[in-house]
């Protein structure tokens, strides 16, 4: 890959959780499905798109291990709890070399504060859910 074509190619880092909330589907019901079905749908939208994606989850089901799932980077939160995984998303930021080429996705406010205040643009969760079930529907219809 060229260096200019690596400049334009999108790099996303998504609050997995917080996507994941962004649709009432019942999902609390079982939270373990709804990680394992996010990396699903984070990695078709990889693939069909080139982009990067990394996401970060709260929790960590049983059966699913951090590292590379097909076209996408997961990290599950160093820390427990509710926004847990906020904390370890600002620090990828903080420590990415261009902060301003990762887009964050979140709909966290003070999460969205903390990584703008690094430099780095933030699309709410419902816009790239939004995003998500495009492509879906497009590959639905094919």
């Amino acid at each position: 890959m060229s260096e200019r074509t690596s400049r334009r190619r999108r790099r996303w880092l998504v609050d997995g959780m917080n996507v994941i909330g962004s649709r009432p589907d019942k999902w609390w019901n079982d939270p373990d499905r709804a990680v394992r079905r996010m990396i699903e749908e984070l990695d078709r939208y990889t693939r069909a798109t080139g982009e990067d994606v990394t996401v970060v989850f709260d929790r960590r089901p049983r059966d699913v291990e951090a590292g590379r799932h097909g076209s996408i980077d997961v990290e599950f939160a160093h820390r427990r709890g509710r926004d847990a995984a906020d904390h370890d998303i600002v620090e990828v930021v903080a420590d990415d070399d261009a902060p301003d080429s990762l887009h964050v996705v979140t709909s966290d406010r003070r999460l969205a504060e903390r990584v703008r205040e690094l430099g780095a643009p933030v699309t709410s969760s419902m816009a790239f859910r939004k995003r998500l079930d495009e492509l879906k529907e497009q590959e639905d219809t094919r």
